[in-house]
């Protein structure tokens, strides 16, 4: 940590109050958060927690260095969702090879709606299928500790043999057995224990181990892929609110009974729930939204959304706070995004070679320490979107630079937000066609068509693209660029 940085403090969902965040080593920061079971899109719910932790991964990065900071994000790619959506959609097909194709399109399709929200790819993003062996060492460590048992083909998590067992969810015991079906779960020792590996029929994936052919359940794979990248003991968990109970309180029971560790990670935090105009999310309610949807339909409020407006929704609201995610909402979050880039850009060109012209190191500026100072109380980003209205208004290109490094910190893209918010609004047409009208003027100067390249020139202008003409200086041929102008 630099001198004079802001004590970092963060919410602890295990003690239920914010404390001072102290690393176990400040050489070698650990995060782990719970990434995506690739057998749909992803939707945006699933957005704002990953926007969430990248926020915090890059304030991490900030304050101890790029090169101290190790944040895992894993991909869950076994699970009986992903087998049931693989049967369901290439029936007929091998169901591993089903799954394979299911998982591949899935997962791409995650890393490029993440991207587009702006988060940093993380240190390590481990796939479950990776890590079956590391699945059953943590199995065979709770099967000689006494905490897990064989039953019925099953190998099972023994509730009862963790005395402390949901001090994250505040959960007694009992409480977890309310309306459990004994009859269904009779070769339980507890209705409240939980799989940890169960038996694979010949036509589901399955690994051998030392208790048949099977596959892992949910919880054992991120115990198994959290320590294998940062250790049996590491410093902060995240997830989505949902994920308290039972994933993330089974998590914690694997991992301490295997090692005989006090603790899993010292710091447990979670992101509030995310509402629809007021409502649930759900598909029976039509109001059920994936990030691909919002940034390539116009199925919400009619138009597309760049992913800057989407990431800046999600910043205006406390991370641990619900959020309903209106229309209104994302207009509100693309006016501020171009109040901001305006005051940016009346200090430089744009948008080409803008930055240089602005600020000439070909680099960002380290971000403003109060808005350091507002994201290390306990990422309070409201607070960081209020200083950064405060500091909209640059009088100078120094001040605009500060402006622009600090946009970039926090994960906004200025040098595509124009080009893709104008595409958005239907005020300018598809990339493709603008290239496509640049070519028919080529074509109609080359066949000294003046007035056809004239109007094509003009047609471009009314949507806010300048094209600009120079020569290769080789070749003498002519090149057109375009940008789009304010």
């Amino acid at each position: 940590m630099t001198s004079g940085t802001p004590q970092l403090s963060l919410y602890n969902t295990l003690t239920r109050k914010k404390e001072p965040f102290v690393p176990i080593d400040a050489a070698n920061v650990r995060m782990y958060a719970c990434g995506p079971t690739v057998y749909d899109f992803a939707h945006i719910g699933n957005g704002r927690m990953a926007i969430v932790f990248d926020l915090l991964f890059r304030l991490l990065r900030q304050v101890y260095g790029p090169d101290h900071v190790t944040y895992v994000r894993n991909i869950t790619d076994v699970d009986d969702k992903i087998n049931a959506r693989a049967a369901r959609d290439f029936p007929g097909l091998d169901l591993n090879e089903a799954i394979r194709k299911v998982t591949e399109k899935t997962a791409a399709q995650y890393q490029s709606d993440v991207t587009a929200l702006g988060c940093l790819e993380p240190t390590i993003q481990p796939r479950a299928t990776d890590n079956i062996e590391q699945m059953q060492t943590l199995i065979t460590a709770l099967i000689k500790r006494s905490h897990a048992y064989e039953a019925n083909g099953e190998v099972l998590f023994e509730v009862g043999s963790m005395p402390d067992y949901g001090k994250l969810s505040g959960r007694n015991p009992e409480d977890n057995l309310a309306g459990a079906r004994v009859a269904v779960d009779a070769h339980k020792k507890n209705p409240a224990d939980f799989v940890l590996w169960k038996q694979s029929s010949a036509e589901e994936p399955g690994w051998d181990s030392p208790w048949g052919r099977g596959r892992p359940g949910w919880h054992i794979e991120c115990s198994a892929m959290s320590e294998r990248y940062l250790g049996q003991l590491f410093d902060i968990h995240g997830g989505g609110l949902d994920l308290i109970f039972p994933h993330h309180e089974n998590e914690i029971a694997q991992s301490r009974c295997a090692h005989g560790t006090h603790a899993m990670a010292n710091v447990w935090m979670h992101n509030g729930f995310l509402q629809v105009e007021g409502e649930k999310m759900s598909k029976s309610l039509g109001n059920f939204f994936t990030i691909a949807q919002l940034l390539e339909t116009t199925d919400f409020g009619g138009r597309k959304w760049p992913g800057e407006v989407l990431r800046l929704a999600m910043l205006m609201t406390h991370y641990r706070q619900p959020i309903d995610f209106t229309v209104a909402q994302l207009q509100l979050s693309e006016a501020k995004l171009k109040q901001w880039y305006e005051a940016v850009f009346e200090h430089s060109p744009m948008p080409t070679s803008w930055w240089e012209h602005l600020n000439g190191t070909g680099a960002y500026l380290p971000p403003s320490q109060e808005l350091i100072a507002a994201l290390s109380d306990d990422l309070n980003s409201h607070l960081a979107l209020s200083f950064l209205d405060r500091t909209a208004r640059p009088s100078s290109a120094s001040e605009a630079a500060q402006l622009a490094s600090d946009l970039h910190f926090l994960g906004f893209d200025m040098e595509s937000f124009w080009e893709t918010c104008r595409l958005a609004m239907g005020e300018i047409t598809d990339k493709g066609e603008i290239d496509g009208l640049v070519a028919a003027r080529g074509e109609a100067l080359a066949n000294k068509d003046f007035a056809t390249a004239d109007r094509i020139r003009a047609e471009l202008a009314e949507q806010g693209i300048a094209l600009m003409d120079s020569k290769d200086p080789e070749t003498g041929e002519r090149r057109t660029k375009w940008e789009i102008k304010r």
